[in-house]
């Protein structure tokens, strides 16, 4: 840290910061757009699509980008990241149909995979290992933010502009991001040989699309016990035997199955995933909530989310500042993981006459839970492993939470629409037959179903009162399940964290070029082998 000043060091965190928020921002930013995107596009039955395509492409290419990086130098592939996630954004805003859309989505998750990677695997290349608690939480200031913003930016340029501007504001952002990547990193991008493992990412890529189509699909597009959904499942599970036979024998694996013999790396990554899960699950089905349920605006709808936030911000700099200060990091986790099980229990009790002020309560427990924990999961996970392998590792941290967030959207979007089915004509028939008679009501009923609502929140003003009722409670109803089904889920995750051991964090000595007094630019350039493609590698000097 020798020739680090600290002002080069905020300029280098202002452009990563600046990358990774423009990933995660988009993660949600689409979800209070979509009623509008779907009017206009059309192509309801594919509404889904536009937020998998982008998590999914976003999480199969996040272990490539950790090995490019950790071969070849990460300021090159980082700066590719924003220039590809920009690409897709603009095409994204200047869709014409929802199959477009969808297409374009999944080259702004492409992007979006390197950006998280390269960010927070850079970071592990300026800053030693006792020192970035501080940084690990301000990391997690930046997926918070996204996490409630999203729903506020998306709902605010929807009312007031464009669904399109969804997209098109990461444009001048990520611009300002390369611009300032391109002018404090430096380093070079000469090419030495090197194997990548393409083919094992292909069948990995192959496995998870299989395994998410499968959940996707199941019970609702497809019975469960049916042909496409058992050979879904079954082209999943013979592609993971077929990655793990790959990855045993390449000479360079895009996932070093070794690392998984190293315990802390292992819970830490199947804790994110398994956080990612019923994290995601919570989120996505939040402002779906508020906006049906409570009746909140799109734009009212992320800002009343703003508790989520505000402790995921608090708790991820506290939480940072205590790990730096002291060294150890093993009961935040712990602790987060507990707060989680509780605001799953909480977010079950929701109702359609939940007040607001109960709900703000059980979001600030959840962000207090998830502030004390994901990013001190990643910091764990790279103290874990030899500087050679920091790439990859961090890689597959976020690679967790990533396939995580696509599985639990996919399961909870399936048992919601699975429960909503049902709910629906149960409280309709609860209606009273005199008025459910009525000729306004009879018509209002023909042209009612879960899916319509879903999609056009603001359709419900135009219900009859008491269909309005039966809507509500069928949505609360669904929504009980939803987070009932994530509380086992999350004790999961709460038994596995305790598993998690104590290693002191390393002070930075021996794990980056940058702590030994080399320049900026060298820990950006190109790694060379010393001895194998496994040894720990050296740094060539960029200058």
């Amino acid at each position: 840290m020798a020739d680090l000043t600290p002002r080069q060091i905020r300029f280098v965190f202002m452009g990563l910061m600046l990358g990774m928020f423009l990933a995660a921002l988009d993660q949600t930013v689409v979800a209070t757009a979509l009623p509008t995107i779907v009017g206009d596009l059309g192509g309801l039955n594919h509404l889904s699509w536009v937020v998998t395509s982008y998590l999914l492409a976003s999480t199969v290419s996040t272990p490539l980008w950790g090995k490019l990086g950790d071969l070849y130098g990460r300021k090159g592939f980082f700066q590719a990241a924003i220039v590809i996630f920009l690409a897709g954004s603009a095409l994204s805003g200047l869709s014409q149909n929802i199959n477009e859309l969808i297409m374009f989505r999944a080259v702004q998750g492409l992007g979006a995979g390197g950006l998280i990677v390269g960010a927070q695997a850079i970071i592990g290349d300026i800053v030693p290992m006792r020192d970035r608690g501080r940084y690990t939480g301000l990391i997690g200031t930046a997926f918070a933010v996204a996490s409630v913003a999203g729903p506020l930016i998306g709902g605010f340029f929807t009312d007031s502009l464009s669904w399109r501007w969804v997209f098109y504001i990461n444009l001048p952002i990520g611009a300002i991001a390369l611009v300032v990547v391109a002018a404090v990193l430096h380093g070079s991008m000469s090419k030495v040989e090197h194997k990548i493992d393409y083919l094992g990412a292909s069948v990995l890529s192959g496995s998870v699309v299989a395994l998410i189509l499968a959940l996707t699909w199941g019970g609702t597009t497809y019975a469960w016990g049916s042909r496409p959904i058992l050979g879904l499942f079954a082209m999943f599970m013979i592609l993971l035997v077929v990655f793990l036979r790959i990855e045993r024998s390449a000479e360079e694996p895009i996932v070093p199955l070794h690392l998984f013999g190293n315990s802390v790396f292992r819970v830490s990554f199947g804790t994110g995933t398994i956080l990612g899960f019923s994290m995601f699950g919570a989120l996505t089905f939040l402002p779906l909530f508020l906006q049906v349920v409570h009746g909140a605006s799109p734009t009212s709808s992320g800002l009343q989310m703003v508790p989520i936030m505000a402790f995921v911000l608090a708790m991820s700099v506290y939480s940072g500042r205590r790990i730096t200060a002291t060294g150890t990091y093993r009961r935040f986790p712990i602790r987060g993981t507990a707060l989680m099980v509780v605001a799953m229990l909480m977010f079950s009790l929701l109702g359609v006459h939940t007040p607001y002020w109960q709900l703000a309560i059980y979001m600030a427990v959840l962000g207090i839970g998830m502030g004390l924990t994901m990013q001190v999961l990643l910091l764990a996970a790279q103290n874990s492993v030899a500087y050679s392998e920091l790439g990859v590792a961090t890689s597959l941290a976020a690679f967790s939470r990533s396939i995580g967030g696509s599985l639990g959207v996919a399961m909870f979007g399936t048992v919601f629409n699975n429960r909503l089915a049902h709910n629906m004509p149960v409280q309709i028939a609860r209606i009273p037959a005199n008025v459910r008679n009525a000729p306004g009501i009879k018509h209002a009923m023909t042209q009612l179903n879960g899916a319509s609502v879903s999609a056009n929140p603001s359709a419900l003003n135009h219900l009859p009162a008491v269909l309005r009722n039966a809507v509500h409670h069928a949505f609360s109803d669904s929504l009980h399940t939803v987070y009932l089904a994530a509380v086992p889920i999350a004790v999961v995750a709460f038994l596995l964290s305790l598993r998690l051991k104590e290693i002191p964090l390393r002070s930075g000595e021996a794990e980056s070029p940058v702590t030994k007094g080399g320049e900026l630019g060298e820990a950006f350039g190109m790694p060379v082998p010393q001895q194998s493609p496994s040894a720990d590698l050296a740094i060539t000097a960029s200058h």
